[in-house]
């Protein structure tokens, strides 16, 4: 075998040797994602799981029923009744828009009133 050979047959086997890693490499890669998008579509179930629940809830929270049960017992509020009921007749012609008045200044001297802050 002459030298060239050697040399040939020596960068053949690099070359070789090149393509196997970038095939464990490439099939490595492959596997990873592979691996992702097995993540990505249980998270997706899981997310369509929560949505779908969430949506299940608003509806039961969101119902007439619930509401005015909230609104008795919470609330302390009474459904309207027709003797409860009172009309107010407005009169364009007869009604004057007024400002209220303004209130008193209060001194710099005197203590501020409960929650407001100076």
């Amino acid at each position: 075998m002459s030298s060239s050979d050697l040399r040939l047959n020596i960068f053949l086997l690099i070359v070789v040797l090149g393509c196997a890693l970038s095939a464990v490499s490439a099939s490595n890669k492959q596997r990873q994602i592979f691996i992702d998008v097995q993540r990505a579509q249980s998270q997706e179930r899981q997310l369509q799981q929560d949505f779908s629940q969430l949506q299940y809830q608003q509806s039961a929270l969101s119902k007439t029923s619930r509401i005015e049960q909230l609104a008795t017992t919470s609330l302390k509020m009474q459904p309207v009744t027709t003797g409860r009921t009172q009309y107010l007749n407005y009169d364009p012609a007869t009604s004057k828009a007024t400002d209220a008045p303004l209130p008193a200044p209060v001194p710099a001297s005197a203590p501020p009133a409960r929650g407001v802050k100076r």
